[in-house]
């Protein structure tokens, strides 16, 4: 069981700060492609919008109920998801679950920002809602870029 410390160092200044400015944080009109995540655990659920031009994010949008965690990591996402390929974005998914899991690295730029969730390490429950953004926008950008290349 976590004591009152571990759990003001889980829930920073930092974190908080960003769960309350998500970017990007309304659905898009008519996007290419919409996935929803939800984690059985707890019960957070992302949907994240999207379009892909010429290979990377162009438009995106998302819709977050979930833990402040979960808010953070979407808003680390919405910083920097415009102009990611889905490549990028699916390697900034595994690396955000092997730092979380394994104890892998911070992902690359420009996903280091996902660093203010080391402490999250150790809170095995609240991974899934963390990686719920990250997932979806891998997920919808996969396919987004499926559909453009099977259009050519």
């Amino acid at each position: 069981m976590a004591d009152n410390a571990d759990l003001i160092k889980l829930y920073s200044g930092r974190i908080l700060a960003l769960a309350a400015d998500i970017p990007h944080l309304s659905r898009l009109e008519g996007p290419q492609i919409s996935v929803k995540r939800r984690s059985p655990l707890c019960g957070s659920t992302v949907i994240v919008d999207l379009d892909m031009q010429d290979g990377r994010v162009s438009r995106f949008g998302q819709d977050v109920k979930a833990c402040a965690l979960g808010q953070a990591a979407a808003a680390i996402l919405g910083q920097c998801v415009l102009g990611r390929s889905a490549q990028e974005l699916a390697k900034a998914r595994d690396q955000l679950r092997a730092m979380l899991t394994s104890g892998g690295p911070v992902p690359d730029a420009p996903f280091e920002g996902f660093e203010v969730l080391l402490p999250a390490q150790d809170y095995r429950n609240r991974h899934a809602s963390i990686l719920l953004a990250l997932d979806a926008a891998a997920e919808a950008s996969a396919k987004a870029q499926g559909q453009t290349e099977s259009a050519l």
